[in-house]
């Protein structure tokens, strides 16, 4: 087999193979996201198959929700006499209950701890204090040059082992048909699947780090397979499915429909009693306007916004329509700011105020000096002549630091966010076109700064203006948490959204930009309206606003905004944490306590996306389980607006859905396990004790209570839109890869057709199972159209 074909072959397998991303920028996205060409059922079969994991919830949550009234009975005994099951649902609870491990016995533990050892060191990102040699030349070459020195396999020369990752598959494949390596491939992926991942982004996403270390799948394969040989491993064994075990699947889909359909049910219901309570009040002009991130965290303090006072708010994709990276002034690092699916086209750094260049310089001094004092203090700890001297010299002045942090962790936290936002005090956001070290070519035009404010309103369907209108990108701040870029915004790629929204807030202030708005697009916007960026602190409901150079017109009305701000921090604190005391103090407890497992709980109990306008839900406590996105079928003539939202937020709520609910339903094989076992390496990732697969989901504490209790309900995503049912349609028509989540079942679609007063469950013709031919099952959903289903 030559070397194209075997590079064909890896590219094949690995479109399965979903991304494992870096803790620095953790985002939350489908592990089967290379199964979405197949239905839900199928991937899960196939995938929980080769996996040896759970695919849907245990019997025991289903009893739970059943019970609770989360499962509609009649719902579920619908679901089931439709697929010939006509017994009680209690009799096939116990079928589940009875379900034998899925898990599959480790008969090559060696080879994985092998290949954890040599992955951990070669792609460590600054953890190690020594680095591997020949890094530079890349793993397998690396690898092949150091491996006759470790004793793991025993002695033998250099010259047994071939010389290029290419020729040692050839060498290990030579015997075999292109199916069976097709199946190698494939399992040995299966295998370590995190670190697979993590080497399949860091391929295709970090160049920096693959200029100095690079490393492939195809050098990861040649190891292990090498490596396989070596040991007399057979390089696969095959097992075939079980139908007891097909059978519970099917089980667990039927009875998962059922509680979806539920929920699609009560929020339906929710959703037109809003729309008749509210579609008939007139417009109220309010005092200032609001928009924060679609973030079902967001729900939450927009209720208690709007009930301070005479405010208006809408949702809006925390990266707020600008494709960027952020130049970050503290660290150097360029970090991605927007979603991983969308190419930054700008890069934004800080640029210093008029009259304000003097203190950029003192501050960027004072960060050099702290920067360098954190490394030598790092080396000291580090390096074999001064560890222990270092440590007995310098002990008591770290067991002052750790009283510190654990007795009075408040406090210490008001002092650390003191020099937070000193950048944002002094400094504006600087908007460039990214691959360009020209300041004079890299400016933006003029007419692209337009483009990107009229999209943000025209995607809100945004009307009025009122004096004060704030973009809110949000954050989550955490203590001794190597998951908190997860807490942070998904649609920046797992980092805060304050540069964002400050930068959309900066365009949409400049004259020139509203002077085009208005004479090009007819968008008025009032001479009197300020636009300020602001950043929504997830963990302690804290909004803080970035306005120093808020005109002096508007203090008064700042100073109003802010009160009321507090207010609405101290509310939505009481309604998150269930406390009555000092809800605020005990959420700054939480953000600062680095013994505290679960900060915040992100976004668990995430079900749903809405599309539609704020009146359709703000009357309602929605309890954090909708993502919302502002949106005005009426303004958006040619469904442009409506089809960026599906294209773009639509996506990334669904891979966080899913992200959601395959870390619930299997933390072990999905999520990342408990984090008083966790153990970082290399920086990227981490680990359960002192091995193993690579991590790639959400810690058991960001989901689950207790034990078998999980926090959030793993539910797939159901995606409401008010909008005529035409205008999907025509939607769903042009975008082949949208139409095919919702055929396949990795989402669900609901229409909310304001013009025939009708609500439509979008869902392929066939959704009938075979149980006498389980080989054939879903094998028509590829052809397969839609039909109206009314909910």
């Amino acid at each position: 087999m030559n070397q194209f074909d075997m590079d064909i072959l890896i590219e094949k397998v690995s479109d399965n193979l979903g991304a494992t991303w870096p803790l620095y920028s953790f985002v939350t996205s489908n592990p089967l996201c290379g199964y979405e060409s197949k239905h839900f059922l199928d991937a899960t079969e196939e995938a929980g198959h080769l996996m040896g994991a759970r695919m849907y919830p245990e019997a025991n949550v289903f009893k739970k929700a059943l019970e609770n009234g989360d499962i509609d009975l009649k719902e579920l005994q619908g679901l089931l006499k439709e697929k010939g099951y006509i017994k009680a649902p209690e009799y096939y609870l116990e079928i589940m209950e009875k379900e034998t491990s899925n898990t599959k016995v480790n008969d090559n533990y060696f080879l994985n701890q092998y290949m954890v050892k040599w992955l951990s060191s070669f792609m460590d990102e600054g953890l190690a204090e020594w680095e591997i040699p020949y890094k530079s030349r890349g793993f397998y070459q690396a690898w092949r040059k150091l491996a006759p020195y470790d004793d793991s396999l025993g002695k033998f020369p250099l010259k047994k082992i071939p010389q290029t990752s290419q020729k040692a598959l050839e060498v290990v494949l030579k015997d075999c048909s292109e199916e069976e390596v097709l199946e190698i491939f494939t399992n040995h992926l299966a295998a370590l699947p995190g670190w697979a991942g993590y080497i399949k982004h860091r391929s295709l996403n970090l160049p920096n780090w693959q200029k100095d270390a690079p490393i492939n799948l195809k050098d990861y394969l040649a190891v292990r397979l090498w490596v396989t040989k070596k040991l007399g491993y057979p390089l696969f064994t095959k097992s075939g499915k079980n139908k007891k075990e097909s059978q519970r699947m099917e089980l667990g889909y039927l009875w998962l429909m059922a509680w979806e359909k539920t929920w699609q049910k009560q929020l339906v219901e929710t959703l037109k009693k809003s729309d008749i309570e509210t579609k008939n009040s007139p417009y109220s002009f309010p005092d200032a306007q609001l928009v924060f991130c679609i973030d079902t965290r967001s729900e939450l303090i927009r209720r208690h916004v709007e009930s301070k006072g005479n405010y208006e708010t809408f949702g809006y994709a925390g990266f707020f329509g600008i494709a960027m990276d952020y130049q970050n002034p503290k660290n150097g690092i360029l970090q991605k700011a927007c979603p991983p699916i969308v190419n930054s086209s700008y890069v934004v750094s800080e640029e210093a105020k008029p009259d304000m260049s003097t203190f950029k310089s003192s501050l960027d001094h004072k960060i050099q000096v702290r920067n360098f004092w954190n490394y030598f203090l790092k080396r000291l700890k580090n390096m074999l002549p001064s560890t222990f001297g270092f440590v007995e010299g310098s002990g008591f002045v770290y067991g002052i630091n750790l009283i510190a942090r654990t007795l009075f962790p408040k406090s210490t936290y008001r002092w650390k966010q003191k020099d937070e936002n000193s950048y944002e005090e002094i400094c504006s956001p600087h908007l460039l076109y990214a691959h360009t070290n020209e300041p004079q070519k890299g400016s933006i035009s003029l007419s692209e700064k337009v483009v990107i404010v009229k999209s943000a309103f025209d995607l809100m369907g945004w009307r009025h203006f009122a004096p004060i209108v704030v973009f809110a990108g949000h954050g989550s701040h955490s203590a001794n948490n190597p998951f908190g870029s997860s807490l942070d915004c998904g649609a920046c790629a797992a980092t805060p959204g304050r540069h964002n929204a400050r930068m959309l807030a900066k365009l949409a202030n400049e004259k020139e930009v509203r002077s085009i708005l208005l004479k090009q697009h007819d968008l008025i916007i009032p001479e009197t309206t300020v636009f300020i960026g602001a950043e929504h602190n997830t963990t302690t409901d804290e909004i803080l606003l970035f306005d120093s150079d808020a005109p002096r017109t508007h203090l008064k009305a700042l100073s109003d905004l802010k009160a009321n701000l507090k207010k609405a921090q101290r509310s939505a604190a009481q309604e998150r944490l269930g406390s009555k005391g000092n809800s605020v103090s005990l959420a700054q407890l939480n953000a600062s306590n680095w013994g505290e497992t679960r900060p915040e709980w992100g976004l668990a109990k995430n079900a749903s996306f809405f599309i539609g306008p704020r009146k359709m839900t703000q009357n309602h406590n929605l309890n954090g389980r909708c993502f919302l996105h502002s949106y005005d079928w009426k303004t958006d003539k040619d469904g442009k607006s409506l089809e960026a939202i599906m294209q773009g937020p639509m996506i990334v709520t669904q891979w966080i859905n899913n992200h959601y609910y395959f870390s619930t339903v299997d933390n072990d094989a999905f999520g990342a396990g408990t984090k008083t076992t966790h153990n970082i390496t290399g920086k990227f990732g981490v680990v359960q004790g002192n091995g193993g697969d690579l991590k790639r989901g959400l810690p058991w504490e960001s989901l689950y209570e207790e034990k078998d209790n999980p926090y959030h309900p793993p539910l797939r995503l159901t995606v409401v839109i008010n909008a005529p049912l035409k205008r999907v349609n025509k939607i769903l028509d042009r975008n082949e890869s949208i139409k095919s989540l919702v055929t396949n079942e990795w989402l669900h679609l609901i229409i909310m057709d304001p013009e025939t007063k009708s609500e439509t469950l979008w869902a392929p013709s066939q959704l009938a199972f075979n149980k006498e031919k389980n080989k054939e099952i879903h094998k028509s959903l590829t052809s397969n159209t839609y039909e109206e289903v009314s909910v």
